[in-house]
């Protein structure tokens, strides 16, 4: 059996992992806590504490994670993506530059935000490193720059552990402004194998309508076969012009009903909340793949769009409250929240709503699949108590 090593694993990694029975083939080896649930966090001492632990490949799942695990595996000689590579893909102008050298067609135009407003509004601002839309927003009016602020803890230890890549700190601050698009939003998602671009599939995200919140993800996607195709086509122009190699990627894109999709952002990493949607039609867990490709080995997905629908369905308020009680624990469920907080005060949260839960559902249709969901969305048992007027 080979050792893999899992950084700052969230919650979810480890039910992935049971649920696909990888314990019975590695020795999985997880260290350290899921980094956002962390205050202080010291990248060089916790890789030399990695370090010391028997790993025939090193894996994390999150932006920072991954950049961990990319740092590790460089200095311990193991298979996966460069750190160099993993932090121009994360830093957005610098994957922007590059995806605009390799698609034009496909990327949106951008400049940071400060060389002035190059765009009449409205437009689109996002941090220059950031995660899960936060502080992500549409630009109405000009007045509406003047609340932009920073996530500061994630920038700040972003910019600790990417200076370990070699990158100036100073350049994972500020914003990018972006031309607004529209269309169908999508996420490709796929890894890369001695430079082969492999596509496992495409998600249609669906939010909650008239916000910029997700509702839920559908897997397979409705697109054509034939429009799933040009986006993978894309992304093997992308992913070796951003010199990613070893590793998951996933590529979000908008798709209009006419034109070329434009890409929305590239992320280096796994999409961990769409391993229960491929198993489930596929038989197959991402995270089997993930591991073998950690340990240098072509995973040799099966490719291909799979019978029936599968959904992971967010449930969230757009209401801060104080939680007083949550649903019981329970397959397929993922409660992101727990008691005696208000919901500004814990979760990964987006700039207009709080999630409270994240559960799995399938059918033979897209529609039954949905409902599935929206059933038990409604059945869960939280209770959330006003949060004071301020």
């Amino acid at each position: 059996m080979r050792d893999i090593l899992v950084l700052c694993p969230q919650e979810r990694d480890v039910t992935a992992i049971r649920a696909a029975h990888l314990e019975e083939r590695y020795r999985i080896h997880f260290e350290g806590s899921d980094l956002d649930q962390l205050v202080e966090f010291d990248p060089e001492a916790f890789l030399d504490e990695a370090a010391q632990i028997p790993a025939a490949g090193v894996i994390g799942t999150k932006d920072q994670s991954a950049l961990l695990a990319a740092l590790l595996a460089e200095r311990r000689s193991l298979p996966g993506p460069t750190p160099e590579a993993l932090v121009a893909l994360q830093h957005k102008p610098t994957s922007r530059e590059r995806q605009r050298r390799a698609a034009p067609e496909a990327t949106p135009a951008f400049a940071p935000l400060e060389n002035g407003f190059p765009f009449e509004v409205p437009f689109f601002v996002k941090p220059v490193v950031g995660r899960l839309s936060q502080n992500a927003y549409r630009i109405d009016d000009l007045a509406d720059l003047v609340g932009l602020q920073e996530i500061d803890s994630y920038t700040a230890r972003y910019a600790r552990i990417a200076a370990l890549a070699g990158a100036d700190p100073a350049s994972v601050h500020g914003f990018l402004a972006e031309e607004l698009l529209a269309g169908d939003e999508v996420t490709l998602e796929g890894y890369v194998s001695g430079g082969a671009v492999t596509t496992i599939g495409v998600t249609d995200s669906v939010k909650y309508p008239g916000t910029l919140s997700f509702e839920r993800f559908e897997y397979p996607s409705k697109l054509s076969e034939e429009r799933q195709a040009a986006l993978s086509e894309v992304a093997e122009r992308v992913l070796p012009a951003l010199e990613f190699d070893g590793g998951f990627f996933n590529v979000e894109f908008f798709v209009p009903e006419n034109g070329p999709a434009q890409i929305i952002e590239v992320n280096g990493r796994i999409a961990s909340q769409f391993a229960p949607l491929a198993q489930s039609l596929h038989g197959r867990s991402t995270y089997d793949a993930l591991f073998e490709l950690a340990c240098g080995d072509d995973p040799a997905w099966r490719t291909g769009i799979p019978d029936g629908v599968a959904v992971s369905f967010v449930v969230r308020v757009f209401e801060d409250g104080l939680v007083e009680a949550v649903p019981d624990p329970e397959e397929g469920l993922e409660v992101l929240v727990r008691p005696g907080l208000f919901l500004s005060e814990q979760g990964e949260n987006d700039a207009q709503s709080y999630r409270l839960a994240i559960l799995y559902g399938s059918g033979e249709t897209r529609e039954e699949a949905v409902e599935r969901c929206r059933e038990r969305a409604a059945s869960l048992n939280f209770r959330l108590a006003p949060a004071p007027v301020r």
